[in-house]
């Protein structure tokens, strides 16, 4: 007992170092304004010293330009309103949003989550629960909320330590955060960003939301899998007997109204699958792309906001009709709009960081620092599966001081992915490798926006915890989710596999 106390000190030391550099960062926001002014200043000192590099795939000198101009004032002026409203991510969060709203206000999303994880055997508790929290990511902020707590009294419903049940939730729902069956909306945002800083090299290129979707539906099993050995093998021996003054709570299960609910929700999904595949499986079908008739480049594919919006709107609807949770459209619209009322942050957030992704692009610096690092990464000899090991490392390491997954990539994107596209790695590849290092240190970070949340649900069980308890039930997994993708990541290399519809690993 003495050692694993000093183990929690040595924890809480370092947990108490990474807080206050977290704590002392300025808001997200600020920080993105902060960089936008940055490039301003940087594009006067790089067309200073004339930091003109030559294009390897055209051939062209690329040349920086001067934001501190008369010209680069007039962009600033007159280009500010369109950076925020043509940033590629926001459309496509508050689309998605919209539907997932619905479903979850009219109470879908929470009764399916009840359904999963009532209705499994009891050997294969544990892992139904991961299983569980790795589909509620695709609902944004329900598995914390909802799946977590609700883990915890079941495994003390089963006779089970409920911190067990927590761990086991959180891990699913957090560090598995870039696994999902499901596209969810860091699909489509992610995939937007990624966009952006692919254009700084091919203004054409587009990245698909499903493009890392085959990666993430096997990664689904083994974050499920190595989630439940770590929870029995480690975390269960680790906590031992529950002492503590919780009782065992019943939980209720679907009550008839509710089972109607999904029967509606069942038919109505069955509906949509049936029209999607109608126009996808048939030669020349309605949702085919019109003149080639493919379906990886069809107006499906760049549909698949609009189609996460339908069938999660749809299906809550028909849940709420039948579950009898909306009388009329004015609940609809209220669950939509209480899904809204959680981005403001996000979208104060969004305008610095649209202003900061067009200053970057105007400037060339991306570029050039792109040219610049991809030369210097030859030069080292760095390349293939060692080169991306090491930048899931990096994302790792920053997802510890910075949490928001889009906030990162919106760093990072217009950094590396133009670098690793002139090394020959798709946009799609370098996304892939981005997405395991911020998921797997999600569950030990204190920067991540659900850890409070998470330590007061461990002090319900045990009034002494902190973060140091946290972190020590949490680090097993993810030290283990991070061995396990990094695995699954190499073979899926050395296999030379597709990573989504359409994305592929290499440039053509």
């Amino acid at each position: 007992m003495t050692q694993v106390q000093k183990k929690k000190s040595g924890v809480d030391k370092f947990l108490s170092v990474v807080e206050r550099i977290g704590n002392a960062l300025p808001h997200p926001a600020t920080l993105f304004a902060g960089f936008a002014l940055l490039v301003v200043v940087l594009s006067w000192v790089a067309s200073q010293f004339d930091m003109a590099v030559v294009h390897p795939g055209t051939g062209e000198t690329v040349t920086p330009v001067n934001l501190l101009s008369r010209e680069g004032l007039h962009m600033i002026l007159t280009r500010m309103v369109t950076n925020f409203t043509s940033f590629a991510p926001l459309g496509t969060v508050l689309v998605s949003l919209l539907g997932i709203g619905i479903a979850e206000g009219t109470g879908l999303i929470g009764a399916v989550l009840r359904l999963v994880v009532l209705s499994s055997p009891k050997r294969l508790l544990t892992f139904v629960i991961v299983f569980a929290g790795v589909l509620s990511n695709t609902a944004s902020e329900v598995g914390y909320v909802l799946l977590v707590p609700l883990a915890a009294v079941i495994f003390l419903a089963a006779g089970r330590h409920p911190l067990a049940g927590l761990a086991a939730a959180f891990a699913g729902v957090s560090g598995g955060y870039s696994a999902n069956l499901l596209l969810g909306t860091v699909d489509p945002l992610l995939a937007g960003l990624s966009t952006e800083a692919a254009k700084i090299i091919n203004p054409d290129y587009a990245v698909n939301p499903a493009a890392n979707y085959y990666f993430m539906f096997v990664s689904t099993f083994i974050v499920a899998g190595l989630g439940t050995w770590v929870t029995e093998k480690v975390v269960i021996p680790r906590l031992g007997e529950y002492e503590g003054d919780e009782k065992p709570e019943s939980i209720d299960r679907l009550s008839t109204q509710e089972k109607r609910g999904m029967l509606y929700a069942s038919i109505a999904v069955l509906l949509m699958v049936a029209f999607i595949l109608g126009g996808l499986i048939p030669e020349g079908g309605y949702l085919r792309d019109p003149e080639t008739n493919e379906i990886l480049h069809s107006p499906f594919m760049s549909g698949i906001v609009a189609f996460i919006f339908l069938l999660a709107g749809v299906a809550g609807i028909a849940y709420g009709v039948g579950a009898k949770t909306i009388k009329n459209d004015s609940d609809v619209m209220r669950g939509m709009a209480k899904s809204m009322e959680t981005l403001g942050s996000y979208i104060v957030l969004v305008f610095f960081a649209a202003q900061f992704v067009a200053y970057f692009n105007w400037t060339n610096l991306g570029l050039i620092l792109a040219i610049n690092g991809a030369d210097a990464l030859k030069t080292m000899g760095l390349s293939g599966i060692p080169l991306m090991i090491m930048f899931i490392l990096v994302a790792a390491s920053i997802n510890m001081v910075m949490g928001s997954a889009s906030a990162k990539w919106a760093i990072m994107a217009p950094v590396f992915i133009p670098m690793f596209m002139l090394l020959g790695y798709t946009p799609e590849f370098t996304q892939t490798a981005y997405r395991i290092g911020d998921s797997v240190t999600n569950i030990i970070s204190p920067m991540m926006s659900y850890f409070a949340l998470i330590v007061a649900f461990i002090q319900r069980y045990d009034k002494n915890a902190g973060i140091g308890t946290v972190i020590s039930t949490m680090l097993p997994y993810s030290v283990a989710f991070l061995i396990g993708w990094v695995i699954l990541f190499i073979g899926w290399v050395l296999l030379d596999l597709p990573i989504g519809p359409g994305a592929e690993l290499y440039m053509p």
